[in-house]
């Protein structure tokens, strides 16, 4: 036993002994070891390196109890946007210039109200509506340049706007649209407040902090929005969102109104963070809000560290500045997770590109709506099949493929910083993603290329692609072997399973079909490639006009248009803004009629084809959701004795020629 190591051995004995609290110290260990009873300061700049890291941690060590203790590090990245410092709120409106901003949930009720008792109670003030300064959008990520934000921040220096109001924040999507335009006014010196229902005023909060604006003002409306008639909306505007925004815009901040060190994420990056049992270690990450609740693998130094030799890159190299957080995160902090989500260490380069797709807009963009797109991914390549990643029957719940969607799930949390309740919004919740491999041994014998050599990779490159879907199951058995006929059973598949039930939301939307090779051998018989049968879904996949009008008119996902247009009138906006035609009347609609009007449901090049799961049963899967992003798996240079010296064959004897 070294000389560090029985020091640790002896501090962890003396904590047990003397009741030292595992709860309120660490022990770090650099060029001597120490506890400490403070709480974790900001880390020291460090510069990338290659060189061998000192261990500050041991194997676990036994403590007086005979339980083993762990000291584990820190799986959360540190932030890239400081506090900007805010400006003070106004004594008054009277004579200020307001801009009040934002179209969002019954917006179109609520402030106009709000401009009548602006005027009313100050009638040297002016009101300024987003036809006349526009407004934000999502806030950027650093060093981001978006047109709309500049525009709106040009249009307030403008016309000199001294407070802006916006709102309604009534979603997990709407949100952060909303909140931008307080965080552009913020970083202009100009006091602003968003209007959200109670829902998402942690979203509002959140969303605000992570772009330096520490202290976000919020005027509670009391309720859903969408839920209660005109006639609620303006008592509630008056009687309860009025005095909130007056309060808002006119109260001093006050120093609680900050977040602390602890909550902007300050941790150290190597060094310890907490020492103790494996039921404290897992306590403590889901105290601090870094475990999804389900047992953790404690991330000490060593088992961080072997997964760094299945990489080249330096352990502290930027992987990616994830959004929403905005965290730098880097090879330590993938490993840290990849640890914790009990991946074996072989897995780092699959976890380093996976980590590279979720910065992608593409992926992330749903990830915070209230509707709960689930974040997902597949592989190509050899590699899935070296390590023995599965493509068959039940894949996505074999060990070596749920440790990867459970790294996908600690992830979402720790690197990029999505949080249940603060924007992750599911009303219902989230499935635990998962991970799929595409099955290109039955891509060879069906006579298709698998999907990374349809994005224009090699065979034998390695990728994973990363996207999100609205549901999982309820798939689908057709029980014909007529390509023709199976082709208009996917079109009206997918015609069913629009963006939101009903197809409520957005005409077109990226989906991923799952099917098995049975399917796929009958499908490729007429169409020879996945592009053809694209084609030819986008031609049968339609959907009559009156059914779409139904379903976004009463089932609309935002404001509902109900209470500004009649039926009609909306059947014509969505028949010239989303090109409704005459067409032959879908294969499944029992109608005399030889022309119905119609309108598409997918466009080319939106929709993924992967062959996967059991080919000894005869099964499809649609999956509407997000958009996709494919990464290339770089191997490090040593990959084929490291795979060796782990007892895995080599790597070449799964590539497909």
């Amino acid at each position: 036993m070294t000389q560090k190591r029985l020091i640790i051995v002896l501090l962890a004995q003396w904590m047990l002994i003397f009741g030292a609290s595992a709860q309120s110290s660490r022990i770090v260990c650099d060029e001597t070891c120490k506890i400490e009873y403070a709480t974790p300061q900001p880390p020291t700049q460090q510069t990338a390196t290659t060189q061998p890291l000192s261990p500050n941690t041991a194997t676990p060590v036994a403590t007086a109890s005979s339980e083993a203790g762990y000291a584990v590090v820190s799986p959360i990245g540190y932030s890239t946007v400081p506090m900007i410092q805010q400006a003070p709120r106004l004594t008054t409106l009277e004579g200020k210039t307001i801009a009040l901003v934002g179209g969002s949930f019954m917006a179109t009720i609520t402030h106009p109200e709000l401009k009548r008792l602006i005027e009313q109670h100050y009638p040297s003030a002016r009101v300024l509506l987003f036809e006349e300064v526009g407004a934000a959008g999502v806030y950027p990520a650093p060093g981001v340049v978006r047109r709309s934000k500049e525009e709106f921040q040009e249009a307030l220096r403008r016309k000199k706007v001294d407070a802006v109001i916006s709102g309604n924040c009534g979603c997990g999507l709407c949100t952060p649209k909303e909140v931008g335009s307080c965080i552009a006014a913020e970083y202009l010196g100009i006091p602003a407040v968003a209007i959200a229902a109670p829902g998402f005023v942690e979203q509002v909060l959140y969303t605000a902090r992570n772009n330096g604006v520490g202290a976000p003002r919020i005027a509670i409306y009391p309720g859903a929005f969408a839920t209660h008639t005109q006639e609620m909306l303006i008592k509630n505007t008056r009687e309860v969102l009025w005095p909130r925004l007056v309060e808002a815009l006119t109260t001093p901040l006050r120093a609680e109104e900050f977040p602390t060190a602890k909550q902007q994420g300050l941790e150290g990056m190597r060094d310890d963070v907490f020492y103790g049992t494996l039921e404290e270690v897992n306590a403590y990450f889901r105290e601090m809000n870094q475990s999804d609740g389900l047992p953790v693998t404690p991330p000490t130094f060593e088992r961080v560290e072997a997964f760094l030799r299945y990489t080249d890159l330096a352990w502290n190299e930027t992987v990616a500045v994830l959004p929403v957080a905005h965290r730098n995160t880097t090879v330590w902090h993938v490993a840290v997770n990849g640890v914790m989500a009990g991946c074996p260490p072989e897995y780092m380069p699959i976890l380093i590109a996976l980590t590279k797709a979720m910065g992608a807009p593409a992926f992330r963009r749903t990830l915070a709506s209230t509707h709960a797109w689930i974040p997902w991914c597949w592989l190509n390549g050899p590699v899935a099949r070296q390590l023995g990643i599965d493509c068959g029957q039940g894949a996505i719940s074999e060990q070596a493929n749920v440790v990867i969607g459970r790294f996908l799930n600690l992830a979402m949390m720790n690197l990029a910083g999505y949080y249940v309740g603060q924007n992750r919004m599911g009303t219902f919740g989230y499935p635990m993603p998962w991970c799929l491999v595409e099955d290109e041994a039955a891509c060879r014998e069906v006579g298709w290329k698998p999907y990374h050599v349809r994005q224009g990779y090699h065979m034998n490159d390695n990728t994973i692609t990363a996207t999100s879907s609205l549901l999982w199951g309820n798939n689908m058995a057709p029980s014909t072997t007529q390509p023709q006929r199976l082709m208009e059973l996917l079109a009206w598949d997918i015609a069913e399973r629009g963006q939101f039930a009903l197809g409520s939301g957005k005409p077109l939307t990226s989906r991923t079909i799952l099917m098995t090779k049975p399917i796929a051998s009958i499908l490729a018989s007429k169409y020879r490639t996945p592009e053809q049968l694209d084609r030819a879904l986008v031609r049968t996949a339609r959907r009559p006009l009156h059914e779409r009008v139904l379903a976004n008119y009463y089932a609309n996902p935002g404001s509902a248009p109900e209470e500004r247009h009649n039926l009609q009138r909306w059947q014509g906006h969505l028949t010239r803004s989303e090109g409704a035609s005459l067409t032959a009347p879908p294969v499944w609609h029992d109608t005399p009629e030889t022309e119905i009007m119609t309108v598409a449901t997918m466009q080319e090049g939106m929709t993924a084809y992967l062959i996967t799961g059991d080919e000894s049963r005869n099964k499809v899967q649609t999956m509407p959701g997000g958009g996709f992003e494919t990464v290339r798996i770089e191997l490090p240079k040593a990959w084929d004795r490291l795979m060796a010296e782990a007892g895995y064959r080599p790597l070449s004897e799964f590539e497909i020629h």
